[in-house]
């Protein structure tokens, strides 16, 4: 039987992740709060987060980034702003 969270993103109690995406407090907060289905959400629109500004996982700044705007779209109520250049397919 999978583990249920009540997903702070989709508002409905769904099931959870299997284990903390990583570590420390925020992996935890993630584990606690996110569905697997928001957390699926989250993948998709870092990719074109990646992809459209072509960031480097090696450079801090960019891990910095992606965190900022994973908490944004995650845990915040705000609208996550796409890059200029994105056009849906």
């Amino acid at each position: 039987m999978s583990r249920k969270v009540q997903c702070v993103k989709i508002k409905e109690e769904l099931d959870g992740l299997e284990f903390a995406p990583f570590p420390g407090e925020l992996g935890k907060k993630v584990y606690d709060n996110v569905s697997k289905e928001a957390w699926k959400q989250w993948l998709a629109q870092q990719t074109i987060l990646i992809n459209e500004y072509r960031l480097s996982s090696l450079d801090p700044k960019a891990r910095s980034f992606l965190q900022e705007e994973m908490q944004k779209f995650l845990f915040g109520d705000e609208e996550i702003q796409m890059p200029e250049a994105f056009t849906p397919t």
